[in-house]
């Protein structure tokens, strides 16, 4: 399949790459959102099939070793697929990106360190964006599926995800901050290294780690603002939807499964948000061109 453009742009975003390796990337995205859905139903199943072996009918088990074959199926293909579509855009625009670095004169230690930034949206597309699928549809999928067995589970697993995004918004200028400090100091490794004096490539190490270890504090903070609304879910799902009159045994397992899921794609979205700020502060820095008597070949 060849691609729908090959001339490199100027600017490297997930967009750009998108627009670029478009063919081959909605080939891989269409495998990830059946994937995706294959995996939003087996709770669902297995409640089924819960219900229907109390009632000795193995329907529901049989539909479950189904969807079990075909969730296997897809998501082998989706892999293979990846590999070989995320191969051939880090080698398109790795290449593209020295041959730029080199006509701008950038010394080549700064083109090492940039070029391994560039594996950051290569990366990302292939192992992040599947799970950022998967927490996505997961979250929409999952809350339309509490709604319909119990409404005031289905809002309190929604507060949840709005608090998310307030605790997000409230720290996003700082994460940026930070972020642009450890990039500044990672760009500096390959001069730390070269210059073959073992203080100064202490002293770069201690200030990289410096700035991982702010990041690490203000994501701990994150975490536990969070963890308190997944506390207070946790603890109110099981006594809503047991107190429900007509539930059965299979479908109140399926819906704590569905809480759990839930609980566990929410927590995966900061770690989705650090990486796009991180690949936003990338993307500026690959983009621009070294500042005059930075970063320049003599």
């Amino acid at each position: 399949m060849s691609d729908t453009a090959t001339a490199p742009t100027a600017a490297v975003t997930l967009g750009g790459l998108f627009r670029r390796f478009r063919g081959r990337i909605l080939i891989t995205f269409a495998l990830v959102l059946l994937e995706a859905a294959a995996l939003l139903l087996f709770p669902l199943f297995i409640g089924n099939a819960i219900n229907g072996l109390l009632r000795d009918d193995l329907s529901g088990v049989v539909a479950l070793g189904g969807l079990g074959v075909a969730a296997l199926a897809v998501g082998a293909t989706r892999r293979l697929s990846d590999t070989r579509t995320y191969a051939r855009v880090y080698e398109t625009t790795a290449t593209d990106h020295v041959a730029r670095e080199h006509g701008r004169g950038t010394e080549v230690s700064t083109i090492s360190a940039r070029t391994t930034l560039l594996n950051e949206f290569v990366e990302f597309l292939e192992n992040s964006m599947p799970e950022i699928v998967n927490s996505a549809i997961g979250i929409v999928g999952t809350l339309v599926i509490l709604a319909s067995i119990d409404g005031s589970v289905a809002l309190a697993a929604l507060g949840l995800t709005l608090l998310v995004a307030v605790v997000y918004t409230a720290t996003g200028r700082w994460n940026v901050s930070l972020t642009a400090g450890y990039n500044d100091e990672l760009e500096q490794q390959v001069n730390a290294i070269q210059t073959r004096q073992i203080g100064e490539a202490r002293g770069h190490f201690s200030r990289l780690m410096v700035w991982n270890k702010k990041l690490s504090d203000l994501e701990t903070l994150n975490f536990s603002l969070i963890y308190v609304g997944v506390i207070a879910l946790l603890v109110y799902s099981p006594i809503a939807l047991v107190d429900a009159a007509d539930a059965e045994y299979g479908s109140v397992f399926a819906a704590l499964m569905y809480v759990l899921q839930y609980v566990e794609a929410v927590l995966a979205l900061p770690l989705f948000v650090q990486q796009l700020i991180r690949l936003k502060e990338i993307s500026r820095r690959l983009s621009a061109p070294a500042a005059d008597g930075v970063g320049r070949a003599e």
